[in-house]
């Protein structure tokens, strides 16, 4: 599985939405400046977002977007989904019950289905709230290299 640049930028967008003032609506122009991504691409993500109510949008000089909800009621997993689709690792996974005809003699099946329960136990237990946290502790870093931990 490999999350897609549309994925990954409506995470960001995400994630910018939430370390601004819930108050205050933010318009996307400055939203792409700040992550370095088009106008019009962010303006596909953010109708997609908007459609699913995951944020609210005003128009005018004063418009922009903020999240619907608050940043803890969004999991990375939720976001993913809507702008990817399914997660599963496998195509035969997104059929419930699994309709493959070999899925009852299939070793490869528990494979996936553990890379699936962890794929799903890492997205849907990283809320934006935990991220802008996180956010917050790489700014207050003195660490000159990426670190992967949440």
């Amino acid at each position: 599985m490999k999350i897609s640049t549309r994925g990954r930028y409506a995470l960001r967008l995400m994630l910018d939405l939430a370390l601004n003032n819930p108050d205050q609506y933010i318009t996307i122009k400055s939203i792409a400046e700040r992550q370095e991504i088009s106008n019009k691409y962010l303006e596909q993500i953010i109708t997609v977002l908007s459609r699913a109510g995951y944020v609210k949008s005003i128009r005018g000089a004063q418009g922009g977007y903020k999240l619907s909800r608050p940043a803890e009621e969004y999991t990375v997993g939720m976001i993913l989904r809507l702008i990817e689709g399914s997660l599963t690792p496998v195509a035969c996974m997104d059929d419930v019950p699994n309709n493959c005809p070999r899925c009852n003699n299939c070793v490869t099946l528990d494979v996936w289905k553990k890379l699936n329960d962890a794929i799903n136990g890492v997205v849907d237990g990283i809320t934006l709230a935990d991220l802008v946290k996180q956010h917050k502790v790489k700014l207050m870093s003195d660490k000159n290299y990426c670190e992967y931990s949440i």
